[in-house]
């Protein structure tokens, strides 16, 4: 795999370039609806709940999500959501209300401290 990491921040920015200016939230949330459907029909095949013939369900699954959250976080960039500020702190609000040891916050900083 390619050594280039992207960081949420760095997408929203890239998407909101692509779409900056256009009032298409609705089209793009339809898109959402699409993708996830197209999700749901993988894991479905995976599963054995549908027939499924020699494709490669794992890539398929990757490029599907990944379109998950194209459309997701374009929604987001365009209504001025920080979804890097948004996601650590309802990780947070979430590892308090179910008494989890670690938070996401906590994860990233162990994560980075070893590989310095």
């Amino acid at each position: 795999m390619q050594d280039l990491k992207i960081y949420v921040d760095e997408l929203e920015k890239y998407l909101d370039s692509l779409y900056k200016g256009k009032t298409i939230d609705q089209s793009l949330f339809m898109k959402l609806v699409e993708e996830i459907g197209e999700v749901a029909e993988i894991l479905n095949k995976k599963a054995g709940r549908k027939a499924s013939g020699n494709e490669d369900l794992k890539k398929e699954l990757g490029n599907e999500l990944t379109d998950v959250l194209h459309y997701t976080l374009a929604i987001a960039a365009l209504n001025e959501i920080d979804m890097n500020d948004v996601i650590i702190q309802k990780d947070r609000d979430a590892s308090i209300k179910y008494h989890r040891e670690t938070n996401l916050e906590d994860f990233i900083r162990i994560q980075r401290s070893l590989k310095s």
